[in-house]
């Protein structure tokens, strides 16, 4: 079992890395469903906290992980969220993204009881572990659905309670209505805006951040050289054919330095994440087996005072050509 921490002040000890089980969904590639069964229950056996989400594959991606659970005796500690509107009979707020397209939003109270039923149903699961409010709903107040959130811990189906791609503003209210015990947001040496108001809100608080998207969308491997017509990375302008090469240049010393350390480029960058303090949780995704032992291994890679001071003259805030999703 991979190294423990607590996840926000007072809350439960969960691994150090988790697993973000949204790359099952054939964003990256086609996943067959015995072979994400078997990686997911590697992951939970590892002692990683499993991510998903009720749009995750339009509910696909939690009836995974329900079966996943149902394969180990292992005791794991499942995260999911929930707010991006997948049914066209549903109705949300648009939100705007860096993707291309816009997200339907829904956190009213009614929505987010309704989605913590159907996410309990998918899972086979009587509670959740830590269950986030995906994205925040421009046309609900945040205190709205973090009452509604704090109803279902009262009830006994959710352990404790998270925020995904919030503000520091909206993490203050939410918080000021029932304890936040973390924040999922996008953190790596591919993106730094964490680090100037986020971090600090969330430290203030006794907040975790959980790092989604730890190595810039697969970027930070040193593996992405072009990209499948059908691959969700075309919609990333720091993925465009000009700034891919660009950033493959920028980053280039850092791959350089991984080599030079013995380890693989997505360990340094998982490393390096690690490093930044025990409140922050990366969760790399991954279709392979093998790629969640690699993965663990970046828990043993001890990164010297040296060593971090070239990573951030190498990988400074701001190197990344090209906009961030949102």
């Amino acid at each position: 079992m991979i190294e423990q921490a607590e996840l926000g002040r007072g809350g439960p000890r969960v691994g150090r890395l988790g697993y973000g089980a949204m790359v099952l969904e054939g964003l990256y590639g086609a996943s067959e469903e015995a072979d994400a069964i078997t990686t997911l229950a590697h992951a939970i056996d590892a002692g990683m906290m499993i991510d998903s989400a009720d749009a995750y594959g339009g509910g696909r991606n939690e009836t995974l992980v329900g079966k996943a659970l149902g394969t180990t005796a292992t005791e794991a500690f499942v995260a999911t969220k929930f707010g991006i509107v997948f049914d066209d009979n549903e109705r949300g707020t648009e939100l705007p993204t860096g993707w291309g397209f816009s997200l339907n939003i829904n956190a009213t109270p009614e929505y987010v009881a309704r989605s913590l039923d159907a996410s309990l149903a998918r899972l086979e699961r009587d509670h959740i572990d830590l269950w986030y409010a995906h994205y925040l709903d421009p046309a609900t107040p945040v205190e709205e659905t973090v009452g509604a959130m704090a109803a279902a811990v009262t009830a006994g189906k959710v352990r404790y309670l998270g925020l995904s791609n919030a503000t520091a503003d909206e993490i203050r209210r939410a918080h000021a209505v029932h304890p936040i015990s973390a924040v999922q947001y996008e953190y790596s040496l591919w993106r730094r805006e964490a680090e100037q108001d986020l971090l600090p809100t969330l430290r203030e608080l006794g907040i975790a951040l959980v790092g989604w998207s730890p190595l810039g969308a697969g970027f930070l491997t040193g593996q992405v050289a072009q990209l499948e017509e059908n691959d969700f990375r075309q919609n990333i302008p720091r993925f465009s054919q000009d700034n891919l090469a660009a950033n493959r240049d920028r980053f280039a010393p850092l791959i350089d330095l991984a080599g030079e350390l013995g380890i693989t480029p997505a360990q340094l960058a998982l490393a390096w994440l690690l490093h930044q303090g025990e409140d922050v949780f990366p969760i790399p995704g991954t279709r392979k087996s093998a790629r969640i032992d690699e993965n663990a291994a970046a828990l043993e890679v001890a990164l010297d005072a040296d060593t971090l001071a070239r990573i951030e003259a190498i990988a400074r805030p701001g190197l990344a050509l090209g906009a961030t999703l949102v």
